[in-house]
């Protein structure tokens, strides 16, 4: 393959990549109840909105899940998968579905690694200081890092549930796996 069609590839890949994780984000913030009107969640869904609006016309949601925001990452995710092959000139079959499945799975868990490591980052920078992007990680990750603080309490005043949990994630995700052209 030549460098510029690696680049094609690379940029398709991560642009889609980014979207389809807005969407995720979408669900998991109404999930979790966060800030509405924090500046984060409001980007979120001003991205996402051109494309879930239209279909939250005509799909309720049920109870605080987004049906629409899910169907259009399920819909999103296998035009996604479709094009990575046809970009790589390969054919997928009916197996895509359990592809697709894998890929969400794979994106969620890697989506909440970014988050993690993003708190970790900002809590080292500016601890106590309060600021939106902080609120919403907090609000994301915090049901997920009290359960291993209870577990493993701080040592010497550093919190390594992050590091923890982090860790889990990707093991999990290399033990799901995702055939050679979705691990872009």
């Amino acid at each position: 393959m030549s460098n510029a069609y690696n680049a094609l590839l690379f940029f398709v890949s991560a642009l889609s990549e980014l979207f389809l994780w807005a969407l995720i984000l979408r669900i998991i913030l109404q999930l979790r109840r966060a800030d509405f009107y924090n500046p984060f969640s409001q980007m979120v869904y001003q991205v996402t909105r051109p494309l879930v609006d239209p279909l939250a016309k005509f799909i309720p949601k049920y109870k605080r899940f987004d049906v629409a925001a899910f169907l259009a990452l399920i819909v999103l995710m296998l035009a996604y998968i479709k094009l990575i092959y046809w970009l790589q000139g390969l054919h997928v079959e009916w197996v895509i579905f359990q592809y697709l499945w894998r890929k969400i799975v794979v994106m969620t868990l890697n989506l909440y690694t970014f988050t993690l490591f993003m708190q970790a980052l900002l809590s080292w920078m500016g601890p106590g200081v309060h600021n939106p992007a902080g609120n919403i990680l907090w609000t994301i990750n915090e049901p997920l890092l009290r359960p291993v603080r209870r577990w493993l309490p701080s040592a010497s005043g550093i919190d390594f549930s992050p590091l923890v949990v982090i860790f889990g994630f990707q093991v999990l995700a290399r033990l799901i796996g995702l055939p050679g052209p979705l691990n872009w």
